[in-house]
């Protein structure tokens, strides 16, 4: 269906959907954390850019287009006002590009419904992950709509898309950016990309996720996680499992608009590590030193547990 809504955007070929496909270099230049100004169309705006943490000229690769990709929620719990505050903020700029300036915003979002936090959700409400996560994308959808906020041209959800994360990750294995471990789970190795892991502030010192005593490096992250009992999992090259986070919206991003992004939105919270990881993942991938030319993030989207105001609580006052 997304195929279908999309079908009109000017997009590189992902080479997801053809494995055999040479991989894709267009619009990627730089070298290690510098960014390159993209050619293109100037839109005549400045916006802030998170890669270079300062205003610079918003340049599109193709006139008249935006291709824009925002993180979506995680759905296993309610919406709240973090929420709110960062896709009302991204609305508000998506207007001003569409309605002042003529340029045709091609927006796709994510929908995250398997993680943890959903399987542990399941587990005290007794019921599937599925039950959980729709019920909650259902509301979520039902929030933005209240706020006014205008829908994406397109909702990917991660569970429809596994085996085109799954081929995604063989990509980046074969092009020796990630490794398997004998237990079932694939890594990136960031060793691999040298100084250009660490685009954002901080992220070099960084220690690393939890994971297996395997990792070569600390920092690595997981691709896939191996299968574990009362979990969903589904089939891969390494045994049962499921994706990692990061490596989510690197495949969907790239299989909606290809080796070139305009513009990838989301909360400050996510900056490192989600974001920074899935740089490092989509460059690895399309062999290439800029995927997306913008960063925008809002304030912090996660709810601290003193602030957070379920918006449906809103709505019905």
């Amino acid at each position: 269906m997304w195929r279908t809504v999309l079908r009109n955007v000017k997009r590189v070929p992902c080479g997801v959907l053809n494995t055999n496909r040479t991989s894709i270099r267009s619009g990627c230049s730089g070298s290690g954390k510098t960014w390159v100004r993209p050619s293109g169309f100037d839109t005549g705006l400045k916006t802030f850019n998170s890669l270079t943490r300062q205003k610079e000229p918003l340049i599109l690769a193709r006139e008249g287009t935006a291709t824009w990709y925002s993180c979506g929620p995680t759905v296993y719990d309610h919406a709240h006002l973090g929420h709110a505050c960062s896709y009302v903020r991204f609305d508000i700029l998506q207007r001003i590009l569409s309605r002042l300036f003529g340029v045709t915003v091609i927006h796709a979002m994510v929908i995250t419904d398997i993680d943890d936090k959903i399987i542990r959700r399941s587990w005290e409400e007794n019921v599937s992950p599925s039950v959980v996560s729709r019920v909650y994308e259902e509301e979520f959808k039902k929030d933005m709509l209240s706020l006014k906020v205008i829908p994406p041209a397109v909702y990917l959800r991660v569970t429809d898309n596994v085996h085109h994360i799954v081929a995604f990750i063989e990509r980046i294995v074969r092009n020796g950016h990630a490794y398997a471990t004998n237990e079932g789970d694939v890594y990136f190795d960031v060793q691999s990309i040298g100084d250009r892991y660490g685009k954002f502030v901080g992220a070099v010192g960084f220690q690393g996720e939890p994971g297996s005593s395997n990792k070569r490096d600390s920092r690595d992250f997981a691709l896939w996680k191996r299968s574990k009992a009362q979990e969903p999992y589904w089939d891969s090259p390494w045994g049962p499992g499921r994706p990692g986070w990061h490596i989510e919206c690197s495949t969907i991003a790239s299989c909606v608009f290809g080796g070139q992004l305009d513009v990838h939105s989301g909360g400050v919270d996510l900056a490192f590590p989600h974001h920074e990881n899935e740089i490092a993942q989509s460059e690895a991938f399309h062999q290439c030193r800029q995927w997306a030319n913008y960063f925008l993030h809002s304030g912090k989207k996660s709810p601290s547990w003193k602030q957070e105001v379920h918006l449906y609580w809103v709505n019905a006052c």
